[in-house]
């Protein structure tokens, strides 16, 4: 009973925030433009299944993927997990409130693995790599796009979990992502540029940032010596800078083997 009162909840919630939208699209068609609205049940249809849509997404995130997020990070933080029964480990860790980097190993290979595997299921990037394939005339190959993509997101993930680790201020990281990334931006095809600055918004959507964030909380929770308001969060900004960098290099790596293969079949003739 208690979660079909939440959920009539968040339904009257999600329809506050979708109203406004609705609003702007009105009025615009029917004051700005002066045109009436064609297929009007179609679209009240339409809206009906992006509310109760996004409604049961709120609650899924709420009840599933936040919990099991915080949850995998306070079992990979445990500090019996993390000495593997030794105590030598333990009395180290007991006597100076803190663990060496190093024994986070398999925090830093979830962060990784999660941030590639939310990446490839990640709709919006699907969308954009089907655009991107229909627009270059196959030139730009929806899954190598995809792959490049979430590579930079599970590195950029695994490197913000170690910076969460270490207590390394954020700054550092990004201002040194983005001197590559201008770098990078020289020495890349024109064509993948664009793109490649896309891909970083891209990867922030509906999968990997739920996961994400509460990654980096369950993270900073449990890290002996961390803040959860300054060190939890950032995690975000990693995954939308490193696959800018991800990309730029699949471009540059894919321009040279055409080239490559053109001077070759250049010989041949």
């Amino acid at each position: 009973m208690e979660l079909l009162f939440h959920s009539a909840n968040v339904l009257l919630g999600t329809l506050k925030d979708v109203l406004p939208i609705i609003g702007v699209i009105v009025f615009f068609q029917l004051v700005i433009i002066r045109k009436r609205i064609d297929n009007p049940r179609r679209l009240i249809y339409g809206f009906s299944l992006v509310i109760v849509g996004l409604a049961i997404f709120m609650i899924g995130l709420e009840k599933g993927l936040f919990p099991l997020g915080e949850t995998m990070s306070r079992q990979l933080t445990n500090l019996s997990f993390l000495a593997k029964g030794s105590a030598e480990i333990l009395r180290k860790i007991d006597i100076t409130g803190s663990v060496h980097p190093s024994l986070y190993f398999w925090t830093y290979v979830f962060g990784f693995c999660i941030g590639f595997s939310t990446t490839i299921a990640e709709p919006a990037l699907i969308a954009v790599a089907l655009k991107a394939k229909e627009v270059s005339t196959g030139a730009i190959s929806p899954w190598g796009l995809r792959l490049a993509v979430a590579l930079g997101v599970a590195i950029g993930i695994s490197l913000g979990c170690y910076r969460i680790v270490t207590g390394s201020p954020l700054h550092w990281y990004i201002v040194a992502g983005y001197m590559v990334v201008v770098c990078l931006t020289f020495f890349s095809p024109k064509m993948i540029i664009p793109l490649a600055y896309d891909s970083g918004g891209v990867t922030t959507s509906t999968v990997t940032v739920p996961l994400v964030a509460a990654l980096g909380i369950g993270l900073a929770s449990n890290v002996p010596g961390r803040s959860v308001i300054v060190d939890a969060f950032g995690l975000i900004a990693f995954a939308s800078l490193f696959p800018i960098i991800s990309v730029l290099g699949y471009g540059i790596i894919s321009e040279q083997i055409t080239s490559r293969n053109r001077r070759k079949s250049l010989k041949k003739v």
